[in-house]
């Protein structure tokens, strides 16, 4: 653990900054942080169990499918076959946390530019130096950041791609000092794919592809956790 008098002074302003926000009113955040929309989360998919609503391994014409689904194939977001890499985020979300990982972009939020810090350390309050108040700034700024994670999801044999990468928010701790906000998904974006739909007509079943919209987490955003 690094006892430094740079670090010392550092917890002792994450010490002061706590104190000046008043724990429980997160409408104190809003403005840092914005609310997710009201029509999030997502939710899940529900498919019928029954197998006769699958499409045949004749229905599953990777040619004709592609041809079908034109422009929006997007092989970034989309996959065929199983992914290599299908694994991979879900298991770096598990070790490690997103501060680890990725430094903020972009202009700083106005409200971390024009925060005020203290120092107490010597028993007199002065603000810090210019180097620790810039370095204060972007650790904050790294802990509130909510990025997206993204990681493959296999919808099952019903939707082509089968495979589709989605986002989710990082919840493995709070994202606010002091404590009480988490990750929330805040915007979201929609992928066309291929969904096999059955159906009766003159009572024999059809069943088709046809495109559909699926959504996926784009944004998120630290907010309330109730």
């Amino acid at each position: 653990m690094d006892h430094s008098p740079c670090f010392a002074a550092m917890c002792v302003l994450v010490l002061l900054l706590g104190l000046r926000i008043e724990v429980g009113i997160c409408q104190h955040y809003y403005h840092l942080r914005p609310v997710p929309s009201d029509n999030l989360p997502l939710v899940d998919l529900i498919e019928h169990p029954d197998p006769v609503f699958d499409p045949k391994e004749r229905d599953i014409n990777e040619t004709e499918l592609r041809s079908l689904l034109g422009s929006n194939f997007d092989p970034h977001y989309m996959s065929v076959s199983p992914p290599d890499d299908r694994y991979a985020a879900k298991d770096e979300l598990s070790d490690q946390d997103p501060l680890l990982r990725q430094k903020p972009t972009g202009a700083m939020p106005r409200d971390i530019k024009t925060m005020e810090f203290f120092d107490m350390l010597h028993g007199k309050k002065q603000k810090p130096s210019k180097k620790l108040k810039r370095k204060l700034q972007l650790w904050l700024w790294s802990y509130t950041l909510c990025p997206v994670v993204y990681s493959w999801n296999d919808l099952g044999n019903r939707f082509w791609p089968r495979y589709v990468k989605a986002g989710s928010c990082y919840s493995k701790r709070s994202c606010s000092v002091p404590e009480g906000m988490v990750c929330k998904p805040a915007k979201t974006a929609h992928f066309t794919i291929l969904r096999w739909r059955c159906f009766q007509r003159k009572g024999a079943q059809e069943c088709n592809w046809i495109p559909v919209q699926y959504p996926v987490i784009s944004e998120c955003k630290c907010s309330c956790s109730n």
